[in-house]
């Protein structure tokens, strides 16, 4: 297995199936795919109606949102509150546990905004040597 306890202090840990799993692999299992990262940033403000982050999220299907929240849930990442009215009105908010990964996708977030300019930059050194 790639991700020993020799080559990462924390060691092996228990995947949701319960197979020996190294633990970024075991993150990635977890909130990793397309949407859930970005479902979960745009909660870090707090909590979102089902419309609200739909509209956040444009380019997800009702349906593809509603699986991935429905996951993110199960994995008491994200808590779903049902209020008793007419309509009903439900509300998606980070758990305890799931504030914990604000540091990951702020990480994220400052991560992609220098790769951004790290591409701006290849780019760049790319057209000179064109030119040249």
């Amino acid at each position: 297995m790639w991700c020993s306890t020799k080559n990462y202090p924390t060691g092996i840990t228990m995947n949701i199936s319960g197979q020996n799993q190294c633990p970024v692999a075991l993150t990635i299992e977890v909130i990793g795919g397309k949407w859930k990262p970005m479902i979960l940033y745009s909660l870090l403000p707090g909590t979102k109606r089902f419309g609200d982050l739909k509209r956040l999220l444009p380019e997800v299907t009702q349906r593809m949102l509603t699986l991935q929240l429905r996951e993110l849930e199960e994995d008491g990442i994200v808590q779903r509150t049902v209020y008793a009215e007419v309509p009903p009105r439900v509300e998606y908010s980070l758990t305890e546990f799931g504030k914990t990964l604000e540091p990951v996708l702020l990480i994220m977030v400052a991560w992609g905004n220098k790769f951004i300019e790290q591409t701006a930059k290849n780019k760049m050194a790319v057209k000179q040597t064109a030119n040249v």
